[in-house]
């Protein structure tokens, strides 16, 4: 079997935008005519040229080769251009042809993903979804993101996702991120965070776990000073609590708190995970399968945070083909902890596909379809293609004020 052809979908998310302003997908064909998706996860480009990037890559190392051969795919992408270290951008690319790859293996076998890569572990995999705005907070619900500054609107939210069977919710009060960060948290930041987990509490009790999210704002110190604020409500997991590039400093804030740590969103490679894991930064590690360099380097990642009894939680914020990626993983991984969904998997995350995700009573069920068990619906995509400049993700470009 070989790759004979590819083809390329910048796809526009229409509001409420929940996973991101647009999603990259790639489709790479067989010359027996089976088909296989993959995802890239924000890639710090223009997402045309990101699209471009993807080509490049597919003419260079993809066509002509067998897609079952993933490991030499993958070594000759991490070394493409004398670089052999660990590369956000070839790194993302490399994800969503990787995953197309497994997609098409897993066809041409009959077999879902997870079953070569170890076999199904979990029958059903826990979910947890963000707090997202609602429609009836408004028209501008989610440019102005009221969820995320009213502890009371934030915990009504909760309580509603729990009443429909999540059993954890994310949220995310502690303030903006920029390019300048790290930086202390100022009092009020923490005391709105405080109070966030103290409604929120109140309104799931023991019903469901809280997962406080930040974006790698905080210096070391600060973000000491800032679990220290949230320990009493017991939060599962404190997210990205410094910047991701020093894991030794991300250490010290999980030697000083109680909460356990979680972070990977934008780490890429075994490499970047293991001296998370060796310097003891994070016991939860939330890889990206659209990033982090694919569904076997995830794999590979899950393995070794086995050994350190850490688990895994794989993170989403994009489309429903990484979604896909982080449920085969998932499926197969005895270390699993908990996987991010947007919402219940409805909306455009259901459109886009032919058959969508499932999602019953918190819990996703895995596939039994074979390859990553969805198929992109063509026709949909054409008719929301992205023709905007931004990028997936950004942050804040000058310093905050006091």
């Amino acid at each position: 079997m070989k790759i004979t052809d590819f083809k390329t979908f910048v796809v526009g998310n229409p509001p409420p935008g929940f996973g991101g302003k647009y999603f990259i997908f790639v489709k790479l064909i067989a010359d027996d005519g089976t088909a296989g998706i993959g995802e890239v996860y924000s890639v710090p480009f223009h997402p045309h040229v990101v699209a471009r990037m993807v080509e490049d890559v597919c003419e260079r190392l993809v066509v002509g080769n067998d897609p079952f051969k993933i490991e030499q795919l993958w070594r000759r992408a991490y070394g493409s251009g004398f670089t052999q270290r660990p590369d956000i951008s070839m790194m993302g690319v490399l994800s969503g042809i990787e995953m197309a790859c497994w997609d098409i293996a897993g066809k041409a076998v009959d077999k879902p993903v997870y079953e070569m890569l170890g076999g199904q572990v979990h029958d059903r995999l826990r979910s947890y979804t963000y707090l997202y705005p609602d429609a009836a907070d408004g028209p501008n619900a989610f440019e102005e993101a009221r969820v995320y500054s009213d502890p009371d609107l934030a915990a009504k939210r909760a309580a509603e996702s729990v009443a429909q069977g999540f059993t954890a919710v994310k949220f995310d009060p502690a303030g903006p991120y920029t390019v300048y960060d790290p930086r202390q948290p100022d009092l009020e930041a923490m005391d709105r965070s405080e109070l966030f987990v103290k409604r929120i509490r109140e309104a799931v009790g023991d019903k469901a776990d809280m997962l406080f999210g930040t974006h790698g704002q905080f210096s070391t110190s600060g973000a000491i000073r800032f679990a220290r604020r949230l320990e009493a409500y017991d939060p599962l997991w404190f997210e990205e609590p410094t910047p991701p590039d020093v894991p030794e400093e991300m250490a010290r804030v999980a030697r000083q708190t109680t909460i356990p740590i979680a972070t990977g969103e934008r780490l890429t490679t075994k490499v970047e995970f293991a001296r998370v894991l060796k310097h003891q930064a994070a016991s939860i590690l939330q890889m990206n399968l659209g990033r982090v360099g694919g569904i076997l380097e995830a794999k590979k990642i899950a393995g070794m945070a086995e050994a350190h009894y850490a688990q895994i939680a794989p993170h989403l914020y994009c489309g429903p083909v990484v979604g896909a990626a982080n449920i085969q993983v998932a499926t197969c991984t005895p270390n699993f902890l908990i996987l991010e969904s947007i919402q219940r998997w409805e909306g455009f995350h259901a459109e886009i596909l032919k058959s969508p995700i499932h999602w019953e009573d918190g819990y996703v069920i895995p596939p039994t379809a074979p390859g990553l068990g969805v198929e992109l619906d063509e026709e949909v995509a054409a008719r929301h293609p992205y023709d905007g400049e931004a990028l997936h993700l950004d942050m804040g470009q000058n310093p905050l004020p006091r």
